[in-house]
């Protein structure tokens, strides 16, 4: 297909200190969720001085892809739109349209499935879509990329070089740890088309988990989950990470290397959840800690992104290593299921990620 542009489409997230509560409520928007928890959450933001790092991220990695498209000869304008948070994707849609953009490709900073994942930027998609109305430039989503090769490559050496930093005497016994954003039991088990049986967004990541380690040297590793939020009496994919610290500690381990594979960026939640709280708790357990970048800022992610846009633009072939069903546009003309994914369940109860 012919494209005209590429639009980064993300989550967002605050730049100010007074943006931080009118972010969360656009977040938790429609949920009921009380203003005290909203309250409590800021407080992640304001440690940071009211700054999500993810905005800024995202602009990098924009610069990125500009690079990497100028020197492979496509010529496609990159535009940045978000959400939750300023640039709203509404308005980045109607920038395109003013500027003559009629049809383009979309990458969501996510490489998975699930509602929050992937059905939710397509609902973002169409929303702004809607909200420009005529002359609305066409977008089409890159397919989930949970499973690249170059994906794949940037998180196995981030994982060697976090190795490298811990006590030279941990490191050959250092359990490697994966994590990825919890969401609802029952919001996982909707995930995917009915003929998968649900449970795309676990399954993915713990096929990359499988990857990385493999790729990094590993054959022993364990996967868990952070970032849950919504009410106790709700399930959510578990253990939590800082649950399976204590349980490592008192196994006998002396070292944890921790990877969050299942983020694209070092966002708040990876800032927060883990540099911060898994981090303490380590200390608090006598753990050595070390934690894995996540591949948004390496090269090859911008090198990815130029091969998602050629599979569509030049039908060149598409790069997976993963058993796991990966679905969109470019991989074999698939997109996803109209049943895939539903989002009452899953948009009631997910507290929303930066993924």
């Amino acid at each position: 297909m012919d494209a005209q542009a590429l639009l980064l489409l993300s989550f967002g997230g605050p730049e100010r200190p007074e943006d931080v509560l009118p972010f969360l409520e656009n977040v938790t928007r429609g949920r009921g969720i009380p203003r005290a928890r909203l309250e409590a959450v800021a407080q992640h933001y304001h440690h940071f001085g009211g700054v999500s790092p993810i905005n800024a991220l995202n602009r990098a990695v924009i610069a990125d892809v500009e690079r990497e498209f100028a020197t492979a000869a496509i010529d496609l304008p990159v535009y940045f739109g978000n959400r939750n948070w300023h640039p709203m994707v509404e308005d980045t849609v109607d920038r395109m349209r003013a500027d003559g953009v009629e049809s383009a490709l979309v990458l969501a900073t996510s490489a998975w499935g699930g509602y929050s994942g992937c059905r939710q930027y397509h609902e973002d998609i169409a929303r702004a879509r809607a909200a420009v109305g005529t002359g609305a430039p066409t977008l089409t989503r890159l397919r989930q990329y949970y499973d690249h090769p170059l994906f794949i490559a940037a998180f196995a050496d981030a994982i060697t070089a976090a190795v490298a930093e811990l006590p030279e005497q941990h490191r050959a016994a250092a359990r490697l740890v994966f994590t990825a954003h919890s969401v609802p039991v029952a919001a996982d088990e909707s995930a995917g088309p009915p003929v998968d049986g649900g449970r795309l967004y676990s399954r993915q990541v713990a096929e990359a988990a499988r990857l990385c380690a493999g790729a990094a040297g590993f054959t022993e590793y364990d996967l868990v989950w952070q970032s849950r939020s919504g009410p106790p009496s709700v399930p959510w994919l578990e253990p939590d990470i800082c649950d399976h610290l204590d349980a490592l500690a008192g196994g006998g381990v002396e070292a944890v290397v921790v990877c969050p594979v299942g983020f694209v960026s070092d966002h708040l939640e990876v800032v927060w959840d883990l540099d911060n709280e898994a981090a303490a708790k380590a200390e608090e357990l006598g753990l050595s800690f070390a934690r894995a970048a996540t591949p948004g800022s390496d090269p090859r992610f911008a090198r990815m992104v130029v091969e998602l846009v050629r599979e569509v633009m030049a039908q060149t072939p598409v790069r997976r290593l993963g058993t796991v069903p990966g679905y969109g546009v470019g991989v074999d003309g698939t997109v996803c299921h109209p049943s895939c994914c539903g989002s009452e369940l899953s948009a009631a109860r997910s507290g929303g990620s930066g993924r």
